[in-house]
């Protein structure tokens, strides 16, 4: 997935895919037979049934090689070599702030965190993305709501620590989740483009400052 924003979308998407890869089988006798439906046919009625609109455009159906690698081993493991070689090459890609600092503000990451606006087709060009953390993680000990498909990162500092390993790791994980997790789930908050590289500090902050809430 390209966005965290559009999950909404791509659950649409699946669905029409899910009703092409449905009719490509024929019922007989219990046994379902495939009748020749091919990835091209599938991606082509998912372009047919969909349309650009705002700075949503068709070219979010197309797929990186990691998509179509994760794509085909969806239901069944991948073999962990593949994994290694697609998990090295997005750890290549990860690029480290150009200052050398990797926290900023956890009073301006929070704010990140609790914001999941951007990347709609509703949004403008400009519209300043969030990272919309607490839809998949437990943050701090006062909310009361979150999502629960990622881990919790509550004290994601205090039981971790902030030596240089477990800082360059967490920056590695936020800017480029597929480094440490070939099929991960999590946006690709900065390889993606989704976070700016201040934006991105101020999560790290969040995370790991001694002081930010997620830490108490």
């Amino acid at each position: 997935m390209k966005s965290f924003a559009l999950r909404a979308t791509c659950v649409a998407l699946a669905a029409a895919g899910a009703l092409v890869v449905g009719a490509a089988f024929a019922q007989d006798d219990g046994v379902k037979r495939v009748t020749g439906t091919t990835d091209a046919v599938v991606v082509q009625e998912l372009r047919d049934s969909f349309r650009g609109s705002g700075i949503a455009q068709l070219d979010r159906i197309d797929q990186s090689e990691l998509q179509k690698l994760c794509t085909q081993y969806a239901t069944k493991p991948m073999p962990a070599k593949i994994a290694e070689r697609l998990q090295k090459a997005e750890l290549a890609n990860v690029k480290a702030p150009a200052d050398g600092k990797y926290l900023g503000d956890w009073k301006e990451g929070e704010k990140v965190a609790q914001n999941g606006r951007g990347m709609q087709f509703t949004d403008k060009a400009d519209t300043v993305n969030g990272g919309n953390c607490y839809a998949c993680h437990q943050l701090t000990k006062s909310e009361i709501s979150f999502g629960n498909i990622g881990p919790s990162l509550y004290n994601y500092g205090k039981l971790r620590g902030d030596s240089p390993e477990v800082v360059k790791y967490t920056w590695a994980k936020v800017y480029d989740s597929h480094s440490y997790m070939a099929c991960s789930n999590m946006p690709r908050f900065g390889a993606a483009g989704i976070l700016t590289e201040k934006q991105l500090k101020d999560v790290m902050a969040l995370l790991l400052d001694p002081a930010s809430p997620v830490n108490q």
